[in-house]
């Protein structure tokens, strides 16, 4: 809990009053696990009693633009932790924290001749907790997310690509922060790919430039589904690298108690979460807000199991084109004849004759 007062004593300082909002929320819940409830309630009672806004965003306010779209090329919010719903494994949550902690003891750190250890390179497929992972990050150290959507930086005018570049650190520099370059890959790419022009390869001698020189007080996290493309010279650059793969049995099962269940009109068992096996949880999140859709269509407060395993079986396969196969996942993942023939055109006959197949092929 010394951390979190001595957070709130330096953004009061600074007029930070969203820094104060957040680790005062914080050391309020810190104090309720530990048992002094009487104390907790009354910094939550104070907080209800004022209102905060990102008024002090105010050095983050004009964003750069693309000289050629005129468009936007980051985005700024401020995360609150309540506004964060993660599943870590064990692995990723305790390097995650790792790294938080050595952003909080960065002076520390320092004090003993050791570089700045804030820069986190993610990797893995889409959809997996990366963005989320950095979000997280930024509600915990409780510093402004500056996000730069590298795919859509990338100028027709290939000059303008290193500029830009610029720009958004340049632009991160005026506050600490945590800058998240998203789809690194697309500035950050081999630079003896022979597919590649000279110009896109000093581009990335730009980008390892303004690396090397970012600030110390704010943290730089760089994302990408494609880390078989990264120039090797700018792996060295980044002192935490982390793989966030797409989540296992365990944490899958996690997640659907935490995210989907409370969604659900009936009990979601262990044979209807295998349907969930292979998904992100972006995938994850898409089946069960379009499987909220169908019970709202139909006047229902919650979804069915029928609706979950049908919604993850469109996802992977874009439609229903094989229906003996649609009936196999159906039925294998627990769905009941009664339920597929209640929200299908399928004649009960049919799916009852595939569910013998299916029961034989078992035995």
């Amino acid at each position: 809990m010394q951390t979190e007062i001595i957070r709130i004593i330096e953004g009061g300082l600074s007029g930070d009053k969203v820094r104060v909002l957040n680790y005062a929320r914080t050391l309020a819940a810190n104090l309720e696990k530990e048992g002094d409830t009487r104390f907790a309630h009354r910094i939550n009672a104070v907080l209800a009693n004022k209102k905060f806004s990102t008024a002090t965003l105010d050095r983050l306010s004009s964003k750069p633009v693309d000289q050629e779209s005129r468009m936007d090329i980051v985005d700024v919010e401020m995360v609150l932790p309540e506004d964060i719903e993660l599943v870590l494994s064990n692995f990723l949550e305790k390097e995650t924290e790792s790294f938080i902690s050595m952003y909080d003891h960065r002076e520390s750190i320092a004090a003993r001749g050791i570089e700045a250890q804030n820069h986190l390179l993610l990797y893995g497929p889409p959809g997996c907790g990366k963005t989320s992972i950095a979000r997280y990050i930024a509600a915990k150290t409780g510093l402004p997310l500056v996000t730069a959507r590298l795919d859509g930086l990338v100028s027709s005018l290939l000059g303008s690509t290193a500029k830009n570049i610029r720009k958004i650190f340049d632009y991160a520099a005026r506050q600490e922060c945590v800058l998240l370059l998203d789809e690194f890959d697309v500035v950050a790419k081999r630079r003896d790919d022979e597919n590649e022009l000279g110009e896109l390869k000093r581009v990335v001698n730009s980008l390892i430039q303004n690396i090397d020189a970012f600030a110390t007080g704010s943290i730089l996290i760089a994302a990408t589904n494609h880390h078989e493309l990264l120039d090797p010279a700018v792996w060295r650059r980044f002192n935490k690298i982390i793989e966030v793969p797409k989540p296992t049995a365990r944490e899958i099962k996690i997640y659907a108690d935490k995210f989907i269940q409370p969604h659900m009109s009936e009990r979601l068992t262990a044979r209807y979460i295998t349907a969930f096996e292979g998904l992100s949880y972006s995938d994850l999140a898409t089946a069960t807000k379009n499987a909220l859709c169908a019970a709202t269509l139909r006047d229902e407060d919650g979804f069915t199991r029928f609706d979950i395993v049908h919604e993850t079986y469109v996802l992977q396969k874009h439609g229903v084109e094989d229906r003996d196969e649609y009936l196999r996942y159906l039925l294998s993942h627990g769905c009941t004849i009664a339920s597929i023939h209640q929200y299908t055109d399928i004649p009960r006959r049919v799916i009852s004759d595939t569910s013998k197949q299916l029961n034989a092929k078992e035995s």
